[in-house]
């Protein structure tokens, strides 16, 4: 689990922009970009080319 004061300072690495977090799995998200940045033993892994990209199914139409 990301300690909630981290939350609010870490920002997408590509846009610079708002990351939401979720649970299941663990990851961060940047809606702008359409990327989910894994979280692995609770350590946010923002790196662009490890990124991945979220579903086109739960993409919004």
């Amino acid at each position: 689990m990301i300690e909630p004061w981290l939350l609010e300072l870490l920002v997408c690495p590509k846009c610079k922009g708002e990351l939401r977090h979720e649970q299941s799995p663990e990851s961060l998200v940047c809606a702008r970009d359409r990327l989910r940045y894994e979280v692995r033993d609770g350590i946010p892994i923002l790196l662009i080319d490890e990124a991945k990209p979220l579903d086109a199914a739960a993409a919004p139409s």
